[in-house]
């Protein structure tokens, strides 16, 4: 008889938690994605996972773990069999959290076992040798990851990236024993968990390393790491008979008006704006420095018209010029946030508008429309492609939404996306 929830997984930002959903799907868990420890239900109500979605990689420490003593608390009463910790491919962090310090608070300060720390994957070139990430053929540090303004990654040995947020001791398990198969990882990891290293550093650079460490950590109470690593579970449970009964539902295809939203300053990101422009759809640029208000009644003066025609897309952070002056005026935080507002409040009137098809760039940006509208809980689809979520909100009208990474997405993604939400999936 299957436990009562499989998984309780908690993810850093709310397009990780949509790619892990994804792939618990595609893997043929029936999976909801909770928006907050607060959406997550009362019952497991015939779910195999839950994955609850925070915004923790750069918040203030204490507020990260408080998320993560919710999540436990709302897991627990769901008699979770297993939690899982979601962060990002290159180990988002800085030394105050949150990575360590979160992992920490999720078994309470004293793992009962070792705790794997899993970020690769390898379809995407993140790798993990002897304890160091690479981006591609570059050592994290040494990636453009090094001058990323809120979690700049200037170490490239997890180890070291790790000590400074938590107080307990972190080893490694090194590939000659994770190629040697899943018994040979769990000895190596008692052995570490035995001398007082806990939390397991795992090298990582084939996705049978990944199957590997999936089969050696399924009876853990604790894993973290990207989720690649817990894409390998559900086959697991289908083979021990776990994932009888219900199945993932399809996502309905959703009619209506359709927008973009960019609020990703990253280069893939602004060549499928101008890719969406250049096959004949009106595109707006706003100002992040203009007054808030103006800018929202303008831009929503200027769509409304169009919508009935085709999608348009919107973008406070295209262009590199408008990102810069507004960090230099208001630091990077808060230009941030402010841009968040705008995509928000605009968000709440083009759905106002009739808009059932949205498509939001960036991760951060993503979180910010998701709470503007009030969104609690998502249905996901199978996961389909790196960095890109379909789901499904209930409002009083279906909402259809592609989530997806700033980096990541075919250049013509914004239109393919928007007329693949009027097909079921």
């Amino acid at each position: 008889m299957a436990p009562p929830l499989l998984l309780g997984a908690l993810a850093d930002d709310l397009t990780g938690a949509v790619e892990l959903a994804g792939m618990l799907v595609a893997g043929g868990a029936a999976t909801l994605l909770a928006v907050g420890p607060e959406a997550v239900p009362d019952t497991a109500e015939g779910r195999h996972a839950i994955v609850v979605a925070l915004k923790s990689r750069v918040a203030p420490p204490r507020e990260a773990e408080a998320l993560a003593d919710a999540c436990v608390a709302r897991f627990s009463g769901l008699n979770a069999r297993q939690l899982f910790f979601k962060y990002c491919a290159t180990f988002d962090s800085t030394a105050e959290g949150n990575i360590g310090n979160m992992a920490e608070r999720l078994c309470a300060g004293a793992p009962s076992g070792p705790v794997i720390f899993c970020p690769a994957y390898p379809e995407a070139k993140r790798t993990v040798f002897r304890s160091h990430l690479f981006v591609a053929d570059q050592l994290l540090a040494e990636s453009p990851k090094r001058h990323d303004p809120l979690t700049p990654m200037t170490q490239s040995d997890l180890r070291r990236v790790l000590a400074p947020q938590t107080r307990l001791g972190i080893g490694s398990l090194f590939l000659e024993g994770i190629t040697a198969g899943p018994d040979s990882i769990r000895r190596h990891a008692e052995a570490e968990f035995a001398a007082g290293r806990p939390f397991l550093i795992a090298d990582t650079v084939v996705e049978t390393d990944l199957q590997a460490l999936a089969a050696a950590s399924l009876d853990w109470k604790l894993a973290t790491g990207g989720a690649s690593i817990a894409a390998h579970y559900p086959p697991l449970w289908r083979q021990r008979g776990w994932l009888e009964g219900a199945t993932p539902p399809a996502l309905p295809a959703v009619h209506g008006h359709g927008a973009v939203l960019a609020g990703s300053c990253a280069e893939q990101t602004r060549a499928q704006f101008f890719a969406f422009r250049d096959a004949g759809h009106p595109v707006r640029l706003l100002d992040p420095l203009a007054p808030l208000d103006q800018t929202v009644a303008a831009a929503l003066d200027w769509a409304t018209p169009r919508l009935s025609a085709g999608p348009v897309a919107l973008s406070p952070s295209i262009e590199p010029e408008a990102v810069a002056r507004a960090q230099a005026a208001l630091g990077p935080i808060e230009a941030g946030r402010r841009a968040e507002a705008l995509l928000g409040a605009l968000a709440q009137g083009l759905v106002a508008r009739g808009v059932r098809r949205l498509v939001v760039a960036g991760g951060e940006s993503s979180g910010a429309v998701v709470q503007a509208l009030g969104i609690t809980r998502l249905q996901v689809a199978p996961f389909a492609a790196l960095g890109v979520g379909r789901c499904l909100a209930e409002q009083p009208e279906p909402l259809a939404l592609v989530l997806k990474s700033g980096k990541l997405g075919a250049i013509d993604l914004f239109a393919s996306s928007l007329a693949a939400l009027e097909t079921a999936a």
